[in-house]
């Protein structure tokens, strides 16, 4: 199967400080990849690169085998790749569903229509309603953001890049700050979403990380330490020095 996103080489200096050093790796569609290190591993810069809002200072990003090394983040989007980040983006004052509509009105803009108002688009509608659907999000539908509890933002800001008809998502911690219950219901969606999306996770907790992902990329100071498959990854001496350490046991149910 060809990848949805295929990365090569790529990498960003900022001066003397190598942010990210040569990384590559293969997101197939209908899978999860997940990046995990340790903080300042260079996993929040990789995401910025990919997404376009860093530009690369070498290698090469291919979308479906097009290379788009050199496109925006507003044309990456445009293209299919959309992404949450590690803090809460949704627009508070808003209900759900705008928040939504306002996604799926940004991936296709009609400025023509500038008489119509943009609640009476059936496009953007459609598309909101879609995306909360799939997020269990539909009966909060006429609530603002900022009634949402924790984990009902972060399902709002995956709903949110849904309405975008995205082909690759790629998440910043989506379970960052959740409880159990939360965390399971994020884990639900996530491999839900997977039969349909290219997905690539940054996530800290491991129980979470070795549950859904097909594939991990393991990042220490900026490079890549080791690939493969949960199993595979697990057991390699040198990760489980520099990271699974200390959580070796969690990670294998312990």
């Amino acid at each position: 199967m060809n990848p949805a996103l295929q990365v090569s080489q790529l990498s960003r200096r900022f001066g003397a400080l190598v942010a990210v050093d040569e990384v590559s790796l293969s997101l197939r569609p209908s899978s999860i990849h997940a990046v995990i290190g340790t903080n300042g591993a260079g996993k929040s810069t990789l995401v910025n690169l990919l997404s376009g809002e860093l530009p690369a200072s070498s290698g090469q990003v291919l979308l479906h085998g097009n290379d788009i090394s050199g496109w925006s983040q507003p044309r990456r989007a445009a293209a299919g790749i959309n992404r949450s980040y590690q803090r809460n983006t949704v627009f508070l004052p808003l209900t759900v569903r705008e928040n939504c509509r306002l996604a799926a009105q940004a991936r296709r803009p009609a400025p023509w229509k500038f008489w119509q108002p943009a609640q009476a688009c059936a496009y953007s509608q459609g598309q909101a309603d879609e995306a909360m659907a799939r997020c269990g999000l539909a009966a909060l539908a006429g609530r603002t953001a900022a009634e949402l509890s924790h984990g009902q933002k972060r399902q709002l800001e995956v709903a949110m890049c849904l309405a975008t008809r995205p082909s690759v998502l790629l998440l910043d911690e989506p379970l960052a700050g959740m409880g159990a219950e939360e965390s399971g219901r994020m884990l639900a969606l996530l491999v839900a979403l997977r039969q349909e999306h290219a997905l690539l996770l940054i996530e800290h907790d491991m129980d979470a990380v070795f549950a859904v992902a097909d594939e991990l990329t393991v990042m220490v100071n900026g490079s890549v330490l080791a690939q493969g498959n949960p199993a595979t990854v697990r057991s390699n001496p040198a990760v489980q020095r520099a990271y699974l350490g200390e959580t070796e046991g969690a990670a294998h149910g312990g």
